[in-house]
């Protein structure tokens, strides 16, 4: 039996997975789609992860002169004929990304673009002896190329101009157009808007991109890719033939992301089928068009987990991307109606917003509009259905998503918490005090200010982590406190044991009440204390006075017994 194909993890490079026996889910039908849908300059955008960057690598394998046919052998793109002879392996190529020019300050920023140029110029470096380029032409591209310490020296006159220069050197030498792929175009802009230079790398994007794109004779067509649409105004002014396919277009639905049979396919291949269930909750949901998909990298970082232990519980493959900030953001601004509205997307409900798709990053923090905007482009929520031009039946796509938001929403609860450490601290104090009238008072004027799980949606022992998670960021505020998780005690896992250095302890067991029913929880969650003895571990560990409590939750509201 042959060996399985290994899985592409982190390989954007299409022909490195071809050639080294990666898996590929076959999208090579963008590149019809693309020539047919013809556009002088085409920016397509799409949330991070959903394969980008691979993408516009299988477009430079394809068109670039001297490439490997070979590799395309099996692809469904070898069926359209015509296409393949009329463009494979036809043009000169220009290929950058812009996902590493980012720094602290411009200057950082603006160094790490000119070796992004540099190093897409040195792939050509037969211009430096062309016989088809004057003398002038090669010091231009000595200009490009030029190095001094191991670094770059073109200046910001060059660099501005430097793809229009390389593309009107390339075109001379081959007496053809030049295609030009340019992959996460916004990247420096969102990197610049975060560490305040936004300006000066809007200049800078505006007059790299405006040279080459505007007007260019050398130029057969662009495309580009990034997370949002930046407004025309900002970058493109002046652009005719721009085509934008975004999130909410027809325009290659199924060429980004991982469709519901591609997933199965994947699944059988290595013999995964069990999973499919649980990857479709956690990893499907996001809508493009009207065609529903998975995220490509989610989907394969979890085989990849499965294939290791055929019981590895999913992820969250999201929760470490610098994207999440702007879910923070969000939740910072959040009103208390924005907060009602949060509420009913964690708990599986549609909400109805009117989203500007077209902005620039000045503009995301002027309004919580906006940020809704962001969020539905980034792909922290999708569409359910259009309502209108611009209107839009708005969900979260997935139990990654939601597990997402839920994280961020502690981190929030914790820190603003703590801004206020004379109430935090009377709050943790009532526990070994025994005051359980005091604790359910000031926990329940937390939960009114801050965002509840509410609804059916979500199972019980979710909705009980959730308040669990919310009481543990509280009382981990005392530092001096020995405070424990689900540890092990008598008979079972209690929720939380804390221990004083007056050799206190505490036992805490929550319950979500079903249909308001808080006496009951409290009654139920005292009486597992008992029964599976969870205040012998606070025994063992020498503590001389023991306070048991029982903690019910329901929507807003929490009900304190001590036993």
């Amino acid at each position: 039996m042959p060996e399985k194909k290994k899985l592409p993890i982190g390989i954007e490079d299409f022909g490195e997975i071809l050639k080294e026996r990666f898996y590929y889910v076959d999208k090579t039908e963008f590149i019809a789609e693309l020539l047919r849908s013809w556009g002088k300059v085409n920016l397509i955008t799409r949330p991070r992860r959903f394969g980008k960057s691979l993408n516009m690598s299988m477009l430079r394998y394809f068109f670039e002169i001297g490439c490997d046919p070979s590799v395309f052998e099996g692809l469904q793109i070898t069926r359209e004929k015509d296409l393949c002879e009329e463009y494979m392996g036809q043009f000169p190529v220009i290929s950058i990304t812009l996902k590493e020019v980012e720094g602290a300050d411009y200057e950082t920023a603006f160094r790490r673009l000119i070796d992004v140029i540099g190093t897409e110029a040195e792939r050509f470096s037969f211009l430096a002896d062309s016989t088809q380029l004057s003398e002038n032409d090669k010091q231009k591209y000595q200009a490009l190329t030029e190095l001094k310490n191991g670094c770059y020296t073109m200046d910001e006159v060059i660099a501005t101009a430097s793809l229009r220069t390389l593309s009107m050197l390339l075109s001379k030498h081959y007496k053809k157009q030049i295609i030009l792929l340019v992959d996460e175009y916004d990247v420096p802009l969102d990197k610049a808007f975060q560490c305040g230079y936004y300006d000066e790398m809007l200049r800078l994007v505006r007059s790299f991109l405006g040279s080459v794109l505007k007007t260019n004779e050398y130029l057969k067509f662009a495309v580009l890719t990034g997370c949002l649409r930046i407004s025309k105004e900002s970058i493109f002014t002046g652009l005719n033939n721009f085509n934008v396919m975004s999130i909410t277009d027809r325009y290659f639905e199924t060429s980004f992301g991982f469709t519901d049979d591609d997933v199965r396919e994947l699944l059988a291949y290595y013999g995964l089928e069990f999973s499919y269930e649980t990857i479709r909750q956690w990893y499907d949901g996001y809508c493009f068009g009207q065609a529903f998909l998975y995220c490509p990298w989610d989907v394969l970082k979890y085989v990849q987990a499965l294939l290791v232990n055929r019981d590895a519980e999913p992820e969250n493959y999201w929760a470490n991307t610098s994207g999440n900030t702007m879910v923070r953001r969000f939740i910072d601004k959040a009103n208390q109606q924005t907060r009602m509205e949060i509420e009913q997307l964690i708990a599986g409900e549609a909400i109805q917003k009117t989203l500007n798709l077209e902005m620039t990053y000045n503009e995301l923090d002027t309004s919580i509009e906006n940020l809704w905007s962001v969020l539905f482009t980034t792909g922290y929520l999708t569409k359910r259905s259009r309502i209108g031009s611009s209107t839009f039946s708005l969900v979260i796509p997935n139990r990654e998503i939601r597990e997402l938001f839920l994280i961020q929403i502690r981190e929030w609860f914790r820190d603003t918490t703590r801004k206020d450490p004379t109430k935090i601290g009377a709050f943790c104090d009532a526990f070994p005090e025994g005051r359980a009238s005091l604790i359910e008072e000031m926990l329940n004027d937390y939960l009114w200010k801050s965002i509840s799980i509410r609804e059916t949606f979500v199972q019980k022992n979710q909705k009980e982590n959730v308040y669990h998670g919310m009481l543990l960021g509280l009382l981990q505020y005392e530092d001096g406190w020995l405070i424990k998780s689900n540890a092990e005690s008598g008979e079972g896992f209690c929720d939380i044991l804390l221990e004083t250095p007056e050799r206190t302890g505490v036992v805490i067991e929550i319950k979500y009440a079903e249909k308001g029913f808080m006496e009951e929880g409290c009654r139920k969650a005292l009486e597992q204390i008992e029964k599976k003895q969870y205040a012998s571990r606070l025994e063992e560990d020498g503590m001389t006075k023991i306070l048991k409590y029982g903690i019910a939750f329901y929507k807003k509201h929490c009900k304190v017994v001590l036993g």
